[in-house]
């Protein structure tokens, strides 16, 4: 008996299409972080072997700004470890979509290693369970290719370069993270967060090592979570 499948050759183009749209803009952001790890002392071999194993953009910035400020690796790592943390949870939904069928043998550690924002966005879009496997893994697949090749891409012509600073290249790490964090400034309660652990941070850097100012604002997060939220009701 043979199972017809229930998603269009049309769909299945139009995933790839997105996908491949992504894949693209991660291409140049992993150019960028293979300028910026390059940028804080890594080798080009570290900064691959990082990109491939980590394969976690936010996590990976974090990590090497910390060394690129001065901060030791044990102080780089639960910085990395904090942003990626949401990952895991990605990990809920992408377990119900993939199935068991999806996870067996060594399709459960490659799953894992590619459980990210993106994959998952493109995954839980889609209301037809296949269509949610294909775009999983046709976004994971590209995205890791384009990231990585990227990373390599951007390693490597930093290193020739040499003097990366003169060119302003380490100023892209705190760059990237403005991009990423400018778009949750919409909302007022992230604003008050992010203003608060802004006060922190700073206040901390002339008093401890590189990278525990960005540890110590973690709780300012906890505490907003935690408060009761103000209810805004329409007018019947």
């Amino acid at each position: 008996m043979t199972t017809v499948s229930a998603v269009s050759p049309d769909t299945h183009k139009a995933i790839r299409r997105d996908a491949l749209g992504i894949a693209a803009y991660a291409g140049a952001f992993g150019a960028s972080f293979g300028a910026v790890s390059i940028a804080s002392g890594l080798s080009v071999a570290q900064t691959v072997v990082l990109s491939v194993v980590m394969f976690s953009g936010a996590s990976q910035f974090a990590l090497v700004g910390v060394i690129g400020g001065g901060g030791a690796g044990l102080a780089a790592i639960p910085t990395a470890l904090l942003l990626g943390v949401r990952n895991a949870f990605y990990g809920v939904p992408m377990a119900r979509i993939l199935g068991r069928e999806g996870l067996r043998g060594l399709r459960r550690p490659v799953a894992a290693h590619l459980v990210i924002d993106e994959t998952t966005a493109m995954a839980v879009a889609r209301e037809d369970p296949e269509a949610q496997r294909y775009a999983f893994w046709t976004t994971g697949v590209l995205l890791f290719t384009f990231w990585n090749t990227g990373t390599a891409a951007g390693a490597l012509a930093s290193s020739r370069i040499g003097d990366v600073g003169a060119l302003g290249l380490d100023a892209m790490a705190p760059a990237a993270f403005l991009a990423l964090l400018w778009p949750r400034l919409r909302v007022p309660a992230a604003r008050w967060v992010a203003a608060a652990g802004a006060l922190i941070a700073t206040a901390l850097v002339p008093l401890v090592p590189a990278g525990l100012p960005v540890l110590a604002t973690a709780p300012v997060a906890v505490v907003a979570g935690l408060l009761p939220r103000r209810r805004t009701e329409e007018a019947p």
